[in-house]
Protein backbone atom coordinates (compact mmCIF):
# COMPACT_ATOMS: atom_id res chain seq x y z
CA UNK A 1 0.00 0.00 0.00
CA UNK A 2 1.40 3.53 -0.59
CA UNK A 3 1.20 6.73 0.92
CA UNK A 4 2.07 10.33 -0.45
CA UNK A 5 5.67 11.91 1.07
CA UNK A 6 5.08 14.97 2.99
CA UNK A 7 7.29 16.38 1.24
CA UNK A 8 10.01 15.89 -1.56
CA UNK A 9 13.82 15.43 -0.57
CA UNK A 10 16.25 16.58 -2.91
CA UNK A 11 17.65 14.64 -5.61
CA UNK A 12 20.91 13.38 -4.36
CA UNK A 13 24.19 13.03 -7.66
CA UNK A 14 25.99 10.05 -6.71
CA UNK A 15 29.00 9.41 -8.76
CA UNK A 16 30.93 5.85 -8.75
CA UNK A 17 34.34 5.57 -10.31
CA UNK A 18 34.71 2.24 -12.25
CA UNK A 19 37.70 1.21 -14.02
CA UNK A 20 39.05 -1.62 -16.14
CA UNK A 21 39.01 -4.65 -13.70
CA UNK A 22 37.04 -3.13 -11.11
CA UNK A 23 34.98 -5.67 -8.81
CA UNK A 24 31.87 -5.54 -10.23
CA UNK A 25 30.06 -6.12 -6.48
CA UNK A 26 32.00 -3.07 -5.64
CA UNK A 27 30.16 -0.59 -8.18
CA UNK A 28 26.38 -2.57 -8.93
CA UNK A 29 26.08 -2.91 -4.91
CA UNK A 30 26.35 0.41 -3.70
CA UNK A 31 24.44 1.44 -7.08
CA UNK A 32 21.44 -1.52 -6.73
CA UNK A 33 21.13 -0.14 -2.57
CA UNK A 34 20.59 3.61 -3.84
CA UNK A 35 18.11 2.53 -7.26
CA UNK A 36 16.57 0.51 -4.55
CA UNK A 37 15.80 3.43 -2.77
CA UNK A 38 14.67 4.90 -5.16
CA UNK A 39 11.87 2.27 -5.82
CA UNK A 40 11.10 2.41 -2.54
CA UNK A 41 10.12 6.29 -2.19
CA UNK A 42 8.17 6.14 -5.37
CA UNK A 43 6.47 3.14 -3.56
CA UNK A 44 5.59 5.73 -1.34
CA UNK A 45 4.60 8.56 -3.65
CA UNK A 46 8.17 10.13 -4.15
CA UNK A 47 7.71 12.12 -7.32
CA UNK A 48 11.35 12.49 -8.39
CA UNK A 49 14.01 9.92 -7.63
CA UNK A 50 16.40 10.61 -3.88
CA UNK A 51 19.64 9.36 -5.60
CA UNK A 52 20.66 10.27 -9.23
CA UNK A 53 23.35 7.51 -9.81
CA UNK A 54 26.16 7.39 -12.23
CA UNK A 55 29.22 5.15 -13.18
CA UNK A 56 31.87 7.11 -14.81
CA UNK A 57 35.39 6.23 -15.62
CA UNK A 58 38.95 7.39 -17.38
CA UNK A 59 36.27 7.49 -20.83
CA UNK A 60 32.96 6.91 -21.75
CA UNK A 61 31.41 3.41 -22.77
CA UNK A 62 32.04 -0.42 -21.69
CA UNK A 63 34.71 -1.07 -18.70
CA UNK A 64 35.30 -4.06 -18.38
CA UNK A 65 35.20 -6.07 -14.64
CA UNK A 66 37.25 -8.43 -13.08
CA UNK A 67 34.50 -10.40 -13.51
CA UNK A 68 34.75 -10.55 -17.15
CA UNK A 69 31.01 -8.64 -17.58
CA UNK A 70 31.61 -4.98 -18.64
CA UNK A 71 29.70 -1.99 -17.19
CA UNK A 72 29.16 1.19 -19.11
CA UNK A 73 30.54 4.31 -17.85
CA UNK A 74 28.04 7.06 -18.18
CA UNK A 75 30.56 10.26 -18.09
CA UNK A 76 34.21 10.35 -18.14
CA UNK A 77 35.96 12.09 -14.68
CA UNK A 78 36.61 15.63 -16.83
CA UNK A 79 33.00 15.19 -17.71
CA UNK A 80 31.10 15.21 -14.03
CA UNK A 81 30.05 18.02 -12.84
CA UNK A 82 30.50 19.43 -9.75
CA UNK A 83 29.22 20.45 -7.13
CA UNK A 84 28.65 16.59 -6.14
CA UNK A 85 26.72 15.08 -3.13
CA UNK A 86 28.45 11.98 -2.88
CA UNK A 87 31.76 10.37 -5.03
CA UNK A 88 32.38 6.28 -4.58
CA UNK A 89 35.86 5.04 -5.45
CA UNK A 90 35.08 1.11 -6.40
CA UNK A 91 37.87 -1.33 -5.67
CA UNK A 92 39.14 -4.43 -7.61
CA UNK A 93 42.44 -5.70 -9.59
CA UNK A 94 42.94 -2.46 -10.85
CA UNK A 95 42.50 0.13 -8.64
CA UNK A 96 46.16 0.55 -7.84
CA UNK A 97 46.66 1.08 -12.07
CA UNK A 98 44.15 3.78 -11.57
CA UNK A 99 46.08 5.18 -8.63
CA UNK A 100 49.11 5.10 -10.58
CA UNK A 101 47.07 7.22 -13.73
CA UNK A 102 47.90 10.75 -12.89
CA UNK A 103 45.43 12.36 -14.59
CA UNK A 104 42.63 10.00 -13.65
CA UNK A 105 43.64 10.84 -9.83
CA UNK A 106 43.60 14.83 -10.73
CA UNK A 107 40.16 14.58 -11.63
CA UNK A 108 39.31 12.03 -8.60
CA UNK A 109 41.09 14.94 -6.39
CA UNK A 110 39.12 17.63 -8.01
CA UNK A 111 35.61 16.03 -7.75
CA UNK A 112 36.55 15.06 -3.88
CA UNK A 113 37.36 18.66 -2.92
CA UNK A 114 33.51 19.71 -4.17
CA UNK A 115 30.70 16.57 -2.97
CA UNK A 116 29.74 16.04 0.62
CA UNK A 117 30.98 12.78 1.05
CA UNK A 118 33.74 10.87 -0.10
CA UNK A 119 33.44 6.73 -0.48
CA UNK A 120 35.68 4.32 -1.18
CA UNK A 121 34.75 0.41 -0.87
CA UNK A 122 37.41 -2.41 -0.60
CA UNK A 123 40.64 -1.82 -2.16
CA UNK A 124 39.11 2.03 -3.79
CA UNK A 125 41.25 3.11 -0.99
CA UNK A 126 44.27 3.05 -2.89
CA UNK A 127 42.98 5.73 -4.77
CA UNK A 128 41.85 7.81 -2.15
CA UNK A 129 44.95 7.73 -0.74
CA UNK A 130 47.34 8.88 -3.27
CA UNK A 131 44.87 11.79 -3.47
CA UNK A 132 45.87 12.74 0.10
CA UNK A 133 42.22 12.84 1.07
CA UNK A 134 42.84 9.66 4.12
CA UNK A 135 46.39 11.33 5.33
CA UNK A 136 45.95 11.50 9.15
CA UNK A 137 41.99 9.46 9.15
CA UNK A 138 41.20 6.43 9.83
CA UNK A 139 40.44 4.08 6.84
CA UNK A 140 38.87 0.42 6.12
CA UNK A 141 39.53 -1.60 2.99
CA UNK A 142 39.62 -5.74 2.06
CA UNK A 143 41.06 -7.55 4.95
CA UNK A 144 43.73 -8.87 2.58
CA UNK A 145 45.29 -5.37 1.54
CA UNK A 146 45.18 -3.50 5.14
CA UNK A 147 49.18 -4.25 5.43
CA UNK A 148 49.48 -3.48 2.04
CA UNK A 149 47.84 -0.19 2.22
CA UNK A 150 49.40 0.85 5.44
CA UNK A 151 52.83 -0.13 3.86
CA UNK A 152 52.05 1.83 0.64
CA UNK A 153 50.85 4.82 2.54
CA UNK A 154 51.98 4.97 6.35
CA UNK A 155 49.92 8.52 6.49
CA UNK A 156 46.74 6.41 6.78
CA UNK A 157 45.58 4.86 9.87
CA UNK A 158 44.39 1.70 8.75
CA UNK A 159 41.96 -0.32 10.65
CA UNK A 160 42.04 -3.87 10.08
CA UNK A 161 38.37 -5.11 11.19
CA UNK A 162 35.48 -2.73 10.57
CA UNK A 163 33.50 -3.81 7.94
CA UNK A 164 33.24 0.04 7.40
CA UNK A 165 34.93 3.32 9.12
CA UNK A 166 33.95 6.73 9.14
CA UNK A 167 36.18 9.55 9.78
CA UNK A 168 34.92 13.38 8.78
CA UNK A 169 32.79 13.02 5.51
CA UNK A 170 35.34 10.26 4.40
CA UNK A 171 33.68 6.93 4.13
CA UNK A 172 35.91 3.58 3.55
CA UNK A 173 34.39 0.27 3.58
CA UNK A 174 36.04 -3.88 3.78
CA UNK A 175 35.53 -5.22 0.37
CA UNK A 176 33.08 -6.27 -2.14
CA UNK A 177 29.59 -6.59 -0.21
CA UNK A 178 30.72 -4.56 2.89
CA UNK A 179 30.52 -1.77 0.10
CA UNK A 180 26.14 -2.55 0.17
CA UNK A 181 26.48 -2.22 4.40
CA UNK A 182 27.70 0.98 3.73
CA UNK A 183 25.48 2.08 1.50
CA UNK A 184 22.47 0.93 3.10
CA UNK A 185 23.94 3.07 6.47
CA UNK A 186 24.26 6.00 3.94
CA UNK A 187 20.95 5.74 3.00
CA UNK A 188 19.84 5.67 6.52
CA UNK A 189 21.67 8.88 7.94
CA UNK A 190 19.78 10.61 4.42
CA UNK A 191 16.69 9.71 4.85
CA UNK A 192 16.06 7.49 8.17
CA UNK A 193 15.70 3.99 9.33
CA UNK A 194 12.50 3.14 8.34
CA UNK A 195 13.34 3.58 4.71
CA UNK A 196 17.07 1.82 5.25
CA UNK A 197 14.81 -0.97 6.56
CA UNK A 198 12.66 -0.92 3.67
CA UNK A 199 15.40 -0.99 1.29
CA UNK A 200 16.91 -4.24 3.25
CA UNK A 201 13.77 -6.17 3.00
CA UNK A 202 13.69 -5.27 -0.67
CA UNK A 203 16.89 -6.44 -1.75
CA UNK A 204 16.74 -9.14 1.37
CA UNK A 205 19.73 -7.62 3.31
CA UNK A 206 20.55 -7.86 6.60
CA UNK A 207 20.42 -4.74 8.05
CA UNK A 208 22.26 -6.07 11.63
CA UNK A 209 26.23 -5.05 10.64
CA UNK A 210 27.40 -1.61 11.95
CA UNK A 211 30.73 -0.17 10.82
CA UNK A 212 32.48 -1.72 13.70
CA UNK A 213 31.50 -5.26 13.48
CA UNK A 214 33.99 -7.35 12.39
CA UNK A 215 35.06 -8.03 8.60
CA UNK A 216 36.45 -11.84 9.39
CA UNK A 217 37.75 -14.53 12.00
CA UNK A 218 40.58 -15.36 13.57
CA UNK A 219 40.18 -18.82 12.16
CA UNK A 220 40.34 -17.24 8.68
CA UNK A 221 43.64 -15.55 9.87
CA UNK A 222 45.08 -18.81 11.06
CA UNK A 223 44.83 -19.91 7.42
CA UNK A 224 46.34 -17.15 6.20
CA UNK A 225 49.60 -17.85 8.21
CA UNK A 226 52.51 -19.04 6.77
CA UNK A 227 52.98 -22.92 6.85
CA UNK A 228 55.24 -23.67 9.69
CA UNK A 229 55.23 -23.97 13.51
CA UNK A 230 53.39 -20.40 13.90
CA UNK A 231 50.46 -21.97 12.30
CA UNK A 232 50.65 -25.03 13.85
CA UNK A 233 50.23 -22.83 17.14
CA UNK A 234 47.90 -20.97 15.82
CA UNK A 235 45.80 -24.22 15.12
CA UNK A 236 46.18 -25.73 18.05
CA UNK A 237 45.35 -22.51 20.21
CA UNK A 238 41.98 -22.40 18.35
CA UNK A 239 41.27 -25.41 19.30
CA UNK A 240 42.28 -24.72 22.91
CA UNK A 241 40.49 -21.84 24.05
CA UNK A 242 39.33 -23.34 27.25
CA UNK A 243 42.46 -23.89 28.55
CA UNK A 244 44.87 -21.66 30.78
CA UNK A 245 47.46 -20.02 28.10
CA UNK A 246 50.35 -18.23 28.38
CA UNK A 247 52.53 -16.45 26.25
CA UNK A 248 55.72 -19.10 27.52
CA UNK A 249 53.04 -22.57 26.68
CA UNK A 250 52.66 -21.18 23.04
CA UNK A 251 56.43 -20.60 23.02
CA UNK A 252 56.88 -24.42 24.19
CA UNK A 253 54.55 -25.56 21.68
CA UNK A 254 56.57 -24.29 18.76
CA UNK A 255 59.92 -25.45 20.19
CA UNK A 256 61.48 -21.97 20.47
CA UNK A 257 62.79 -19.30 23.12
CA UNK A 258 60.24 -17.33 23.91
CA UNK A 259 62.00 -14.02 22.51
CA UNK A 260 62.63 -15.68 19.17
CA UNK A 261 58.55 -16.83 19.54
CA UNK A 262 56.86 -13.07 20.01
CA UNK A 263 59.08 -11.92 17.33
CA UNK A 264 58.53 -14.84 14.68
CA UNK A 265 54.90 -14.43 15.92
CA UNK A 266 54.55 -10.79 15.51
CA UNK A 267 56.03 -10.56 12.31
CA UNK A 268 53.66 -13.69 10.89
CA UNK A 269 50.15 -12.28 11.80
CA UNK A 270 51.10 -8.69 12.63
CA UNK A 271 49.95 -8.55 16.34
CA UNK A 272 51.94 -10.21 19.52
CA UNK A 273 50.78 -13.71 20.42
CA UNK A 274 48.83 -12.23 23.96
CA UNK A 275 46.73 -9.98 21.78
CA UNK A 276 46.13 -12.55 19.18
CA UNK A 277 44.89 -14.85 22.05
CA UNK A 278 42.69 -11.98 23.44
CA UNK A 279 41.09 -11.62 19.91
CA UNK A 280 40.52 -15.43 19.27
CA UNK A 281 38.54 -15.21 22.14
CA UNK A 282 36.39 -12.79 21.42
CA UNK A 283 35.94 -14.24 17.96
CA UNK A 284 34.81 -17.81 19.42
CA UNK A 285 32.26 -15.83 21.79
CA UNK A 286 31.07 -13.99 19.20
CA UNK A 287 30.09 -17.00 17.02
CA UNK A 288 28.93 -18.78 20.55
CA UNK A 289 26.83 -15.47 21.22
CA UNK A 290 25.18 -15.19 17.61
CA UNK A 291 24.46 -19.35 16.89
CA UNK A 292 24.28 -20.84 20.22
CA UNK A 293 21.68 -20.38 23.39
CA UNK A 294 24.52 -20.74 25.79
CA UNK A 295 24.16 -18.60 28.76
CA UNK A 296 26.56 -16.19 28.92
CA UNK A 297 28.96 -17.68 31.92
CA UNK A 298 28.77 -20.95 29.89
CA UNK A 299 30.00 -19.00 27.13
CA UNK A 300 32.87 -16.59 29.03
CA UNK A 301 34.14 -20.13 30.22
CA UNK A 302 34.22 -22.35 27.10
CA UNK A 303 36.48 -19.16 25.10
CA UNK A 304 38.90 -18.79 28.50
CA UNK A 305 37.63 -15.96 30.06
CA UNK A 306 38.34 -16.81 33.72
CA UNK A 307 34.72 -14.90 34.74
CA UNK A 308 32.07 -12.99 32.52
CA UNK A 309 33.24 -9.82 33.74
CA UNK A 310 36.46 -10.15 31.70
CA UNK A 311 34.55 -10.79 29.07
CA UNK A 312 32.52 -7.82 29.38
CA UNK A 313 35.08 -5.49 29.50
CA UNK A 314 36.88 -7.06 26.46
CA UNK A 315 33.73 -7.11 24.64
CA UNK A 316 33.42 -3.15 25.96
CA UNK A 317 36.64 -2.52 24.67
CA UNK A 318 36.30 -4.21 21.16
CA UNK A 319 33.03 -3.00 20.14
CA UNK A 320 31.32 -1.02 22.47
CA UNK A 321 28.25 -2.76 23.88
CA UNK A 322 28.20 -6.18 26.60
CA UNK A 323 28.01 -9.75 25.66
CA UNK A 324 24.25 -9.52 25.90
CA UNK A 325 23.56 -6.64 23.98
CA UNK A 326 25.85 -8.12 21.27
CA UNK A 327 23.53 -11.68 20.97
CA UNK A 328 20.37 -9.61 20.94
CA UNK A 329 21.86 -7.58 17.89
CA UNK A 330 23.17 -10.38 15.88
CA UNK A 331 22.13 -13.80 17.18
CA UNK A 332 20.20 -15.71 14.81
CA UNK A 333 16.35 -15.88 16.33
CA UNK A 334 16.64 -19.85 16.45
CA UNK A 335 19.38 -19.32 19.19
CA UNK A 336 17.73 -17.14 21.51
Amino acid sequence: MTRKSQSQPPTRTVAIVVFDRCQIIDATGPAGVFGTANEVHYDLGGQAPLYDVKLVGTKTGPVRSSAGVSLHADLALEEVATPLDTLICAGGKGSRALAADGQAVAQVRRLTGQCRRVVSVCTGAYILAVTGLLKGRRAATHWAHCRLLAEAHPEVRVEPDPIFVQDGNIFTSAGVTAGMDLALALVEMDHGRDLALAVAREMVMFMKRPGSQAQFSRHLLAQMAPEGQIRDVQLWLLDNLGRDITVETLADRAAMSLRTFIRRFKEATGMTPATYVQEARIDAARGLLEDSGLRIKSVAEHCGFTDEERMRRAFQRRFGISPTDYRNRFSSPLSR
